[in-house]
């Protein structure tokens, strides 16, 4: 195996470290305690509804009807109890005695209003809620699906179906979470300070400032620097560094993520299982986990952990060019001198898109580039700011490197329908395979557990059989703060950031 040098793709720094934000210390007043995240995604919105980056419920400024616990089950918050008796007829009941930011107090009518809101600005959350219609009466919302779904208390716990205060004409969104919007810089900062009449208990903390910074090397400079006091997904590189301060913890635990290569079934050679099960062959997850990532992660051979009961046994999935060579010569490809081209004696010529907001995607884009000019195969790296509004919007790629929390309330359901239903919120290489679609329509409107885990065993193993998309490595959530934070949690499903609990000393 032939060594090869990593080239980082670098964002001057210089802003992050200048930044006026004053960190946390121990020897801040009681009543001035303040805490500072730095963040790797930006946010180009603070609103719930239509936000990607789900910052409004990171932040602590709204909340969603059910949230998901650290053990993965659905757990009571606006809504303090709920049921169905045919999994499309749904019952809550929401909490009394909560009030939004904006004084109004939260009752159905308000929750209906914040949902019918969502979906109308969220085309993808219509299609993943299926609601045919909502009543609301006194503190009982009643919600009917246009068809059986038992899934869909779960589907609630997404951020983006935040209840909010539809009636608020603030500049920015009346929640009901521990903190409220001060100000707001897209993309830059948000501050935030204390709702001071949270319904849930004390809010430890006056203020919090989330900032976000797509550098890696920008967010470990500012962390250095002391204008955090937590960062969000530091540099790889700099773990042993930060793990030799006594004045600095770390957590790494392994994520619901998963890093994939996504195809365009647009294009006319990936479109073509053979070809899309000989490029797989190229990727070294090996080198993905244990090179690029320094151990901080774990080759992936399908879209969930291996330890779900939706998994299959896989064959282990090995880099090797010849089989690679070969894969092409059984799709019709020739191969000379090792190298391919296509029916028509052209070669490869392909684009991949990445982003910057995750360090080694660039990186394992490189290191997919390298190993593919073995075969003759020209991969043209390009990199974006937005990968989801660029996905969504153009359709002049051909390869896509995209990192998605595939199993956030322990269930296959929200992964299979997000990208691989049509309509499908995830769905950026239009993937249309109607025997897998049928699966997960049955699987949506299953409630037995065992026979829902067995029926999205069978649609994974359908798409590791078609090899819809190349499944990378599962990345280790990893998070530096000062030793004077307290309650800091890092979380499998990363939804919930700054807390009530959140504290300093």
């Amino acid at each position: 195996m032939f060594k090869r040098t990593y080239f980082k793709l670098f964002i001057p720094a210089v802003m992050v470290v200048i930044m006026a934000a004053c960190a946390s210390s121990p020897s801040a007043a009681p009543q001035d305690k303040s805490v500072t995240l730095l963040f790797n995604v930006q946010s180009p919105s603070i609103d719930p509804h239509a936000d990607v980056n789900y910052t409004a419920v990171r932040a602590g400024v709204s909340e969603t009807l059910i949230k998901v616990n650290k053990d993965l089950k659905l757990e009571a918050w606006l809504a303090e109890k709920w049921n169905s008796k045919d999994g499309q007829h749904w019952t809550f009941n929401i909490r009394p005695g909560v009030n939004f930011h904006s004084g109004k107090a939260v009752d159905a009518a308000a929750v209906k209003a914040s949902l019918e809101r969502a979906q109308k600005l969220n085309p993808s959350l219509k299609n993943a809620l299926h609601i045919r219609d909502i009543h609301a009466d006194g503190q009982i919302l009643s919600i009917t699906t246009d068809k059986p779904f038992p899934e869909f208390v779960s589907e609630l716990v997404h951020p983006n179906t935040a209840i909010i205060d539809t009636t608020a004409t603030g500049d920015f969104p009346s929640g009901t979470g521990p903190f409220k919007v001060v100000s707001f810089r897209a993309g830059s900062e948000l501050n935030l300070d204390r709702n001071d009449q949270y319904w849930n208990g004390e809010v430890k903390l006056k203020h919090a400032k989330f900032m976000f910074n797509e550098d890696a090397n920008a967010r470990q400079l500012a962390f250095q620097a002391k204008t955090a006091d937590i960062v969000y997904r530091p540099p790889i590189e700099s773990l042993e560094l930060l793990k030799a301060d006594s004045t600095v913890k770390v957590d790494s635990l392994p994520s619901l993520r998963t890093h994939q290569l996504i195809y365009n079934m647009n294009n006319t050679d990936l479109k073509k299982t053979p070809v899309r099960k000989a490029f797989d062959n190229l990727i070294h997850r090996d080198e993905i986990a244990n090179g690029i990532m320094s151990g901080q992660g774990t080759p992936a051979q399908g879209p969930f952990l291996s330890d779900f009961p939706f998994s299959p046994k896989y064959i282990t999935r090995k880099f090797d060019l010849n089989a690679t060579r070969e894969g092409f010569k059984q799709a019709g490809y020739t191969v000379q001198n090792g190298k391919v081209t296509n029916p028509d004696g052209k070669p490869l010529h392909l684009t991949l898109l990445t982003y910057q907001s995750r360090a080694e995607l660039p990186l394992i884009s490189q290191l997919i580039q390298a190993n593919a000019k073995e075969l003759g195969i020209t991969i043209d790296i390009r990199q974006v700011d937005n990968i989801d509004e660029y996905l969504a919007a153009h359709q002049d790629w051909d390869l896509a490197t995209y990192s998605s929390i595939t199993a956030p309330r322990g269930d296959a359901s929200y992964f299979l329908n997000a990208a691989y239903m049509p309509e499908g919120a995830l769905n950026y290489g239009r993937v249309r395979v109607p025997e897998l679609e049928a699966m997960i329509t049955q699987l949506n409107t299953t409630v037995n557990e065992e026979q829902r885990n067995k029926l999205a065993l069978e649609a994974v193993t359908l798409i590791d059989q078609e090899n819809l998309q190349s499944f990378l490595v599962h990345p280790n959530n990893v998070v530096a703060y000062r030793n004077y934070v307290l309650n800091w949690v890092t979380s499998q499903s990363e939804y919930y950031l700054l807390t009530q609990d959140l504290d300093v000393n």
